[in-house]
């Protein structure tokens, strides 16, 4: 009986080992975009990603024929607006929040990166994007669209505090 449990814990073992070699990297960028932290220096992505592979590794005996890809970017997922929401609070707090970092998707906040991450990078249809995060497939549409037209047009910027005083000046 110990050998058996043996070779079963040393396949799985192996087979997640090799989930990992061929995911991670994809996973890594998933949640570097998901945090907007510099691709160099992503402390708070890749803690997102060891607790989520985490507990994909946990349930891999239970994943039976499921792609263990999308569950490790669903834990991926769950654990970002989770983590956000803990930190920020909730009545539309997560609007305010923004991680301090020159990326574009700083701007967004973090129910729009999750949703642009999901949809864009990952390409998660509408309808699975809104079942995993419990909205309704028009929300995530329209969520998507608010936070792509931000990307695509930043608001503009004031003049710089040194044009701006040449101006000023007779």
């Amino acid at each position: 009986m110990g050998r058996r449990r043996a070779d079963r814990d040393a396949r799985r073992a192996r087979e997640f080992e090799a989930f990992v070699a061929g995911a991670a990297g994809r996973l890594l960028h998933a949640a570097t975009l998901l945090t907007a932290e510099p691709p160099d220096h992503n402390p708070r992505a890749r803690r997102l990603l060891t607790l989520s592979l985490a507990h994909t590794y946990a349930c891999w005996d239970r994943l039976r024929g499921e792609d263990p890809y999308d569950h490790a970017r669903q834990q991926l997922a769950t654990r970002f607006s989770r983590a956000a929401w803990h930190q920020y609070g909730a009545l539309g707090a997560l609007a305010r929040s923004r991680p301090h970092s020159d990326s574009p998707l700083a701007r967004l906040s973090p129910q729009e990166r999750l949703i642009l991450v999901l949809r864009l990078y990952e390409g998660v249809a509408e309808e699975q994007a809104a079942a995993l995060l419990g909205l309704p497939r028009e929300r995530v549409h329209a969520i998507c669209d608010r936070a792509t037209a931000t990307l695509l047009h930043p608001p503009r910027g004031s003049a710089p505090a040194a044009l701006g005083a040449k101006v000023a000046s007779p």
